[in-house]
């Protein structure tokens, strides 16, 4: 098991700093509900130097119909702000009908069934880290922090392997990951960090095909629909998107989970004495604390969503975190209930562009906190610790869950 190295430190503290400082967003948006279910602004554009109306929308029912209606509502947007990194087959910014085509040819690799081939991995993997923090620390001493200690690399380590990366290069990986996804930040060093892993793609590439083996990338370079294959740029464009996603929202609903667990033991307790309950666990931690908040549109004609008029050519935000607390849907639904009746969130989102990685989220959530609660007796938070809590103002998660076991 590849060691966690400063590296990967820097780049965890670098992951929770851009999240922001906003701890609580969710009393503000049930006003926004209630008063203005869609909120116009004049805000920047995701595209850079262009000012663009926006209308954020905040109830269930209208974030679904938006998310589900790809025709009204383009997600070229998200294609023009990704290309310039991730190359120009983004397929969370593509339109029909060319994103039925790209993702018909990747999702096989994403299935629910294909996925059940890498659990026993992923499970090896969180028993690596936990073996260290037992190593380390010893159950006699009985204290561990988890997002740096498991949940921060874990994610990082079962895409890259689904993949077909090796090992020792996933913190050169992590890194490329954070400067693709924060090339806001720095256009310099998220332009670099992109061209290297296309580089180092590449050579992959070629060697797959040679000799091909059990992973995506060897699925995808073999990937045949209609007698048609992917082209190196489409897998290129694929993998820059898979792997900043894979490393960073499957650590933060990792880490939302377990704290939801540990700030409520009497959660905690339902769980350990009944792990029937885990896959409604694993839904519910998603709705309660989505680990992203917000999805964009364009508008492509004259629209009404909430009885507002929304102009062609106007931006159009889905508020995930404001949908996954509608309290017309969900009975207290700032409260963390792995018992509540189960009904279908937003966080995985819609529609044609519904998370194609939700299946390999809910394992590595699943695997997780299993891993954990046999492992880690009578694991709780540390009452000294400082402030632990979930913050952000668009991705969501604790920065430390300083625990103790034993």
């Amino acid at each position: 098991m590849p060691v966690v190295d400063g590296m990967a430190f820097d780049a965890m503290a670098q992951f929770s700093a851009v999240a922001g400082d906003l701890r609580d967003p969710y009393p503000a948006l049930i006003d926004k509900r209630r008063d203005e279910p869609v909120q116009k602004a004049e805000f920047a554009s995701f595209i850079e130097g262009l000012e663009q109306t926006t209308f954020i929308v905040h109830r269930y029912e209208d974030v679904a119909n938006v998310l589900r209606d790809n025709v009204t509502y383009s997600s070229s947007a998200i294609r023009q702000l990704m290309a310039p990194v991730m190359g120009d087959y983004v397929l969370v910014g593509m339109d029909e009908p060319e994103h039925k085509r790209l993702r018909a040819l990747v999702s096989v690799a994403f299935r629910q069934r294909s996925l059940a081939a890498w659990e026993p991995f992923a499970q090896s993997v969180v028993d690596g880290y936990i073996d260290r923090v037992l190593g380390q620390h010893g159950v006699e001493r009985g204290s561990a922090e988890l997002v740096r200690e498991l949940t921060f690399p874990y994610p990082i380590q079962v895409i890259a392997k689904i993949l077909g990366v090796p090992s020792e290069d996933t913190a050169e990986f992590h890194e490329w990951a954070w400067w693709i996804i924060n090339v806001a930040a720095d256009p310099e060093k998220g332009l670099a960090s992109s061209a290297a892993m296309r580089d180092y793609l590449a050579e992959v590439l070629e060697e797959r095909r040679r000799e091909p083996g059990e992973d995506v990338i060897s699925d995808l370079v073999q990937a045949e629909l209609d007698g048609e294959q992917l082209g190196d740029e489409e897998i290129f464009s694929f993998i820059r998107l898979l792997l900043p996603a894979g490393a960073e929202t499957t650590y933060r609903a990792t880490g939302n989970f377990l704290f939801g667990l540990l700030t409520n033991p009497d959660q905690l307790a339902a769980l350990r004495d009944d792990r029937s309950l885990m896959n409604q666990a694993v839904e519910e931690a998603i709705r309660w604390e989505s680990p992203l908040l917000i999805t964009s549109r364009d508008a492509t004609v004259e629209s009404e969503v909430a009885g507002t008029v929304i102009p062609a050519g106007c931006q159009v935000v889905a508020h995930v975190g404001s949908a996954n607390h509608d309290e017309t849907r969900w009975e207290n639904p700032e409260v963390f209930d792995i018992l509540r009746e189960q009904k279908p969130h937003a966080a995985f989102g819609f529609g044609p562009h519904m998370c194609l990685g939700m299946h390999l989220a809910r394992m590595e959530m699943r695997v997780a906190a299993s891993a954990v609660l046999d492992r880690l007796p009578d694991v709780r938070l540390d009452p000294d610790a400082e402030d632990v809590h979930i913050h952000g103002e668009r991705f969501r998660s604790p920065t430390s869950l300083h625990v103790l076991f034993g």
